[in-house]
């Protein structure tokens, strides 16, 4: 409310957007004129999903309020969006490419934008979308406010804050740990040829209306959905080659409950609220643990319980580790029945027992192991003086 520039975390499904939009709208009450509309007010998502929920979300705050506002995006019609523009609009919700696209055809007036969100910001730095972003801020005017929010503080996002804001204020709200804790997790290990097979059992198994099935790669997602309809599972499918009528008919049947199961990669199902979401499977796991954490964030909604299932090859082990420790989780690794590991296991390196003076503090194990090397070195040189061979015996003259 004082104009001060926000860069602000907190996890999914805890009201970013109505964190924003309510303050957004009660600052444009006062200034808003019904004769003379300009964009005041500009938020950039990542995604055409993004822009449908956070739109819907400024519909239903303003319903009383004389705002309005118009939706930006790739797969809709330009002339309809044009149209709605040029009727008088008070808060533009833009994706980047589509924007940049009628800033550079004059359509659009960002002249008197007083206030700028950027959404998903760590998204929009995934997807590429730094350039347009920049070129997009260029049409505004320097004096603004400028907010930028994502679930996850990224050194991504730091650097873009760090270009765009001033001196902005830190407000994060919970850690990646809030996020996983209230959740119930599981992962089972499995052979890298069955696990379509031991998804389609876990699915038939829990008897779960609706579960969230994340894959890493299109051809996965395509693979997958075939084998779950062969297998008579209902299942829609969204990513990036889908086009937006064919993912927002997916999302529409998986939200009414016509679809038991949705595949998705992670760009696509950024945006996507689904209430009271009980089942997320990791069908793979994500390279990052900001991705993981994203996912996880889609169950377990507004203080909703949910699930989390994630399936493990030889090649997820170490991977799977890591991000245990990141997020300070430990995730007990069953094998289901049925689906006993034939794949060759790898060596894990297993954890150094600390003795009670180490434990204590007495010894510093770092510097007993520079020393235990310094002293065999030395050890092994004066053998070599000696004639003195590794297996003890001197050499023979």
């Amino acid at each position: 409310m004082k104009g001060v520039d926000i860069l602000g975390a907190s996890k999914s499904g805890t009201g970013k957007t109505a964190a924003f939009v309510l303050p957004l709208l009660n600052k444009l009450q006062k200034v808003v004129k019904k004769d003379e509309k300009v964009v005041r007010a500009l938020i950039i998502v990542p995604t055409i999903e993004l822009a449908d929920q956070v739109s819907r979300t400024i519909v239903s705050f303003s319903k009383y309020l004389d705002i309005q506002t118009v939706k930006v995006q790739g797969g809709s019609k330009k002339t309809d969006q044009i149209a709605r523009i040029k009727q008088g609009v008070d808060i533009v919700v833009a994706t980047p490419g589509r924007l940049q696209d009628f800033i550079s055809d004059k359509k659009i007036n960002l002249e008197h934008v007083n206030t700028v969100i950027l959404d998903e910001a760590d998204t929009m730095l995934d997807l590429g979308f730094l350039a347009e972003i920049k070129n997009i801020l260029k049409s505004c005017p320097a004096n603004k406010q400028m907010m930028c929010f994502s679930a996850t503080i990224s050194q991504n996002v730091k650097k873009l804050a760090k270009e765009f804001l001033r001196d902005p204020l830190i407000v994060e709200v919970s850690n990646r740990r809030d996020v996983v804790n209230a959740i119930h997790h599981r992962a089972y290990k499995v052979d890298k040829k069955r696990k379509a097979e031991l998804a389609a059992k876990l699915i038939k198994d829990l008897g779960v209306g609706q579960v969230l099935i994340f894959v890493n790669k299109k051809d996965t997602a395509d693979k997958l959905y075939e084998y779950f309809k062969a297998q008579e599972i209902w299942t829609t499918i969204i990513h990036g080659d889908i086009k937006r009528g064919g993912r927002a008919k997916a999302l529409t049947l998986f939200k009414s409950g016509k679809s038991q199961v949705l595949i998705a990669t992670d760009i696509a199902a950024r945006g996507i609220d689904i209430p009271e979401l009980p089942m997320v499977i990791n069908y793979d796991l994500p390279e990052l643990t900001d991705d993981f954490t994203h996912r996880v964030g889609r169950t377990g909604r507004a203080n909703h319980k949910g699930g989390v299932i994630t399936l493990l090859t030889i090649h997820d082990y170490n991977a799977f580790s890591t991000i245990e420790k990141h997020l300070k989780l430990n995730v007990k690794r069953d094998i289901m029945d049925g689906f006993e590991i034939t794949d060759k296991q790898p060596r894990q390196a297993r954890p150094r027992k600390k003795s009670l003076r180490e434990k204590k503090g007495y010894i510093d194990y770092d510097k007993k192991r520079k020393f235990t090397y310094a002293a065999q070195k030395k050890k092994r040189e004066e053998d070599r003086k000696k004639g003195i061979t590794k297996k003890g015996l001197k050499k023979k003259k």
